[in-house]
């Protein structure tokens, strides 16, 4: 029998109350049963990044915390970073859009959320400082100065 507890989270700005295993990740959480396939699981011990998504506001492993430890908190996905109810993009994810920011595109659900909590706290980073926010995370496709680019395009214009 598999032991279960009941969780309410506040998922990209909607509350759910479901009943989870207490060793159900929070990735698989959104993935299966919130049907949120946006988040990408790749390594599955939290090397790689593809799985972050903010929790409180903070850059987390979704593959490494357990659901039943998001229960009371606020999780933000790769879904709930645009404008609620727009059919625009978040301007980090336009910037990625125009300075080619993504290529195959696995990394960057991980890559826009630890970024959009970089910029949150830090409006005006430097290269150095990009590169280092996503040192932690994975990319394969882009060699990285695209995302990089984009991400100080996005800046100025989160700025402006």
């Amino acid at each position: 029998m598999t032991d279960t507890r009941t969780i309410t989270v506040t998922v990209n700005g909607k509350s759910y109350t479901k009943d989870v295993p207490t060793r159900l990740l929070l990735s698989d959480f959104l993935r299966h049963e919130l049907m949120l396939t946006g988040t990408h699981v790749g390594c599955e011990h939290g090397v790689c990044g593809a799985c972050t998504v903010l929790l409180d506001g903070r850059s987390a492993r979704s593959c490494l915390t357990l659901a039943v430890q998001a229960n009371g908190h606020e999780v933000t996905t790769i879904e709930g970073i645009a404008p609620e109810g727009s059919n625009e993009l978040h301007p980090l994810q336009q910037a990625f859009q125009d300075h080619h920011g993504l290529q195959c595109g696995y990394c960057t659900p991980g890559m826009l959320t630890t970024l959009i909590e970089l910029l949150r706290d830090n409006p005006t980073p430097s290269e150095s400082e990009v590169r280092s926010a996503i040192s932690g995370n994975l990319c394969r496709c882009t060699g990285y100065q695209g995302i990089v680019e984009a991400t100080l395009d996005a800046a100025r214009k989160m700025r402006a």
